[in-house]
């Protein structure tokens, strides 16, 4: 099939059922037609594609998911989009961000129950990777946001190490935080994505074998103690379909980086939206004035406390991991919430991500609601290449067992 005629499969989906969901903050048809046509002929060629409205594109609106910058125009794409384009990506247009990737919820709602938050803050891409209204898009996280969502909507999504994919064009939150997290709707669809973004071929899923080529490393099974009334039964039921899992001891230290991460992210994002709430204060929600109030408490003591806590941290890493190559953990404290005002904790995210070590959440079928729930394999910093094929082997075994079934779809 043409890109042309892909695309015209998905426009009508999306007129048939964003509607409802409301996970594009901007898309526009006749643009997306045009852009098929001529769109290059590379390893994403034709793939329908999303964009998380803090992401900067040079031919569509960027409006960092708030009222403060209506209709504002980039001059140029971010990288990361550029590399998406040149892979012959379509992009079928921006998808909901909450305001500044902070905590304002946009009108996105999640596409197997509309009572409940798709999760945030790239609540648009995950939305529409699991109503089938895209196959791959980008999100970002400076905390949990982009693996809560794609748990929440039942798809696929990576928090990257630190560097590794371009993050110039993104509203900048936290420079020591902040990633761009693929997102698809499986596992080797996530790595092709991926090898995109960061320019690594080597990434793409030709180069995950088949099932039986693909063993399982060891994994040490983690169940952290910050959330003692998580439900961790879905991620239970997959450690029993896997091998080689043991259950991982819980460093001393591993709790206190949950307040070292807010400490480095509120001294880094009072910085970073310093001209937003100086200058647009009275356009922004009043979840952003709350936001902003708690990040102007951070102090340089304070951040420099975080970043030696990490640091400890980093350098103990072999007495977290233990014998296992890969930790295996909620991805979520359970399926997503009820209601839209809060977009759900990112209890099980910010610790990772301040150690700057690759996550992938992988879907592991439904919860007790009947919602998606996924499981989050988290990796050593710098071993993405090998968090990928472990999360494509997982994937299998998960599939074969019949845990990765999905619910009933927005119509």
């Amino acid at each position: 099939m043409s890109a042309e005629a892909v695309t015209e499969v998905w426009l009508d989906r999306i007129a048939a059922i964003d509607p409802s969901l409301r996970s594009f903050i901007h898309h526009a048809p006749e643009q997306v037609r045009a852009l098929a046509a001529v769109a290059p002929k590379g390893p994403l060629a034709g793939v329908p594609f999303g964009i998380k409205d803090v992401i900067e594109t040079a031919d569509m609106p960027t409006g960092y998911g708030s009222s403060a910058y209506p209709g504002w125009q980039p001059c140029r794409d971010a990288p990361v989009v550029h590399l998406a384009r040149q892979a012959g990506a379509v992009v079928m247009g921006k998808t909901v961000s909450t305001e500044f990737a902070t905590a304002a919820p946009g009108a996105t709602v999640n596409p197997f129950d509309a009572a409940r938050t798709p999760g945030g803050s790239s609540s648009g891409t995950a939305a529409a990777l699991g109503a089938g209204l895209i196959l791959m898009g980008l999100g970002t996280q400076t905390s949990g946001s982009t693996i809560r969502p794609a748990a929440y909507c039942g798809v696929a999504a990576m928090k990257p190490s630190p560097k590794l994919i371009e993050t110039f064009g993104v509203k900048a939150l936290s420079q020591t935080l902040d990633v761009v997290g693929p997102m698809a709707r499986d596992m080797r669809d996530l790595a092709l994505l991926v090898s995109v973004c960061m320019r690594r071929p080597e990434l793409a899923p030709d180069e995950l074998v088949p099932e039986e080529k693909l063993p399982l490393k060891p994994m040490g099974l983690f169940l952290p103690v910050h959330d003692p009334v998580a439900d961790f039964s879905p991620l239970e039921r997959a450690a029993s379909v896997l091998a080689s899992v043991t259950t991982q001891a819980v460093p001393g230290w591993f709790e206190g980086l949950g307040a070292a991460q807010d400490e480095v992210f509120a001294w880094e994002a009072s910085a970073s939206l310093s001209t937003d709430r100086d200058l647009h204060w009275d356009k922004l929600l009043p979840e952003t004035h709350a936001f902003m109030k708690r990040q102007q408490k951070g102090t340089f003591a304070l951040w420099q406390a975080g970043i030696a806590a990490r640091d400890h941290a980093l350098a103990d890493l072999d007495t977290l991991f233990g014998k296992a190559d890969f930790l295996l953990t909620p991805s979520a404290p359970g399926e997503a919430p009820v209601g839209h005002a809060r977009t759900g904790p990112a209890t099980y995210n910010i610790r990772w991500t301040l150690l700057g070590c690759p996550t992938v959440t992988i879907p592991a079928g439904l919860g007790p609601a009947g919602m998606p729930v996924g499981v989050q394999l988290v990796a050593r910093p710098g071993q993405d290449a090998l968090l990928l094929r472990q999360a494509a082997a997982v994937e299998d075994v998960l599939r074969a067992a019949g845990i990765e079934a999905r619910p009933q779809q927005m119509s």
